[in-house]
């Protein structure tokens, strides 16, 4: 019997699928979200709109749209991988020639219905292009120097659009995303090394160029640089949103202020408190412990996706669980980072918490395919 003949006798059919996926993640996902509905909902004033029923919706919809992700046989979205990557890479082009500008940036495609954000979709087709190619490739030549160029070039591609919008914090994460998984694919250590005595370069680079006419990032990331250094020195200014912060995370305590009761959120000291700084908002209404309780359900959930990882035999399916694992655990570390000062302020929202479309529809049908891999894995 051969192996694919051995996958499809072995892989769950129709509604019995429903029974095979991974009823812990999908729980786990429920409740991450339920938290955010609630946060939300506090930092409106006690009301559902204009945060808390949209974002119900979005995750009903998203819940949705994973269970039919998830009942799709994983080799169908495999074939689809290359075709996903270009479309995105396509609506970045898009983004560059007639995006929508918002906050001073342009990252999103106005579709009438809602604002697309390609970049966020980008996150997704990189992995699964990613996986489909060390998947295809024979293992001896994971490492070899030609074979390692060309998903160099698979990543460095979107990183310059999105650098372009600009968004320097999903560059980042798309970088970090695919290096990471590029090294989970067996990639030598060796070449690591030598990019991360680049990025120390780079960063020299960077902060030489600064004032110069060949500057290399803008100004207000600069200013990001420099508040992420020393918040203190101009706190009404750039440094007023980390200050905030670190004020209504102190004031929770352990316990924290309760439900509805966090001054810097209600007296709208807090800025953002709906999208990139909610966790803030979280930990002053229940403190230390619900801060804590949040991460640990993050934890669980990266903890069942390597489960699944382990569990599968099928290398393109292992590849793009670890592959969505490692996307989620720099979400929310990021800005849990930034938000807490361990990092500068780059724009990172916080999964199924902060308010947003384009990130909770698109988190939904990633973990969507990391439910196909694990119901269509070979028993």
């Amino acid at each position: 019997m051969s192996y694919l003949e051995y996958n499809v006798k072995h892989t769950p059919t129709g509604l019995r699928k429903i029974f095979y996926l991974n009823w812990p993640v999908a729980i786990l996902l429920a409740t991450v979200s339920g938290a955010g509905f609630l946060m939300l909902y506090s930092v409106a004033g006690g009301s559902f709109s204009p945060w808390a029923e949209p974002q119900m919706k979005r995750f009903a919809a998203g819940f949705a749209l994973m269970i039919f992700v998830a009942m799709v046989p994983i080799w169908f979205w495999r074939s689809l991988s290359g075709m996903a990557y270009l479309v995105t890479l396509l609506l970045l082009v898009a983004v560059e020639l007639f995006g929508t500008v918002g906050m001073g940036a342009q990252r999103w495609i106005d579709l009438g219905f809602m604002r697309l954000q390609p970049s966020e979709l980008m996150k997704i087709t990189l992995v699964m292009l990613l996986a489909a190619y060390y998947d295809w490739l024979p293992a001896k030549k994971t490492s070899r120097p030609l074979w390692v160029l060309i998903p160099v070039v698979i990543i460095i591609v979107p990183v310059m659009l999105v650098l372009r919008q600009p968004d320097l914090g999903t560059s980042i994460l798309l970088l970090a995303a695919g290096g990471g998984l590029m090294f989970l694919a067996g990639v030598h250590w060796a070449y690591f090394a030598a990019v991360i005595a680049s990025g120390i370069g780079l960063v020299t680079a960077v902060f030489q160029s600064r004032g110069t006419t060949w500057q290399l990032i803008k100004d207000y990331q600069f200013r990001r640089i420099d508040t992420f250094l020393d918040p203190s020195s101009d706190p009404l200014g750039a440094g007023y949103h980390i200050t905030q912060s670190k004020i209504a995370l102190g004031s929770g305590g352990w316990t924290g202020r309760g439900f509805m009761q966090g001054t810097q959120s209600r007296l709208n000291f807090l800025p953002e408190k709906h999208t990139d700084f909610i966790f803030t908002t979280l930990a002053e209404e229940f403190g230390f412990v619900g801060a804590i309780s949040l991460l640990g359900l993050y934890t669980l959930i990266i903890l069942f996706c390597v489960w699944s990882a382990l569990l599968n035999k099928d290398r393109f399916s292992s590849l793009l669980i670890l592959g969505i694992a490692l996307n989620f655990f720099l979400f929310f570390a990021v800005n849990m980072s930034m938000v807490m000062g361990l990092a500068p302020v780059v724009g990172v929202p916080l999964p199924l918490v902060s308010f947003g479309g384009s990130a909770m529809l698109v988190l939904m049908l990633a973990f969507g395919l990391m439910q196909s891999a694990h119901v269509h894995r070979p028993r």
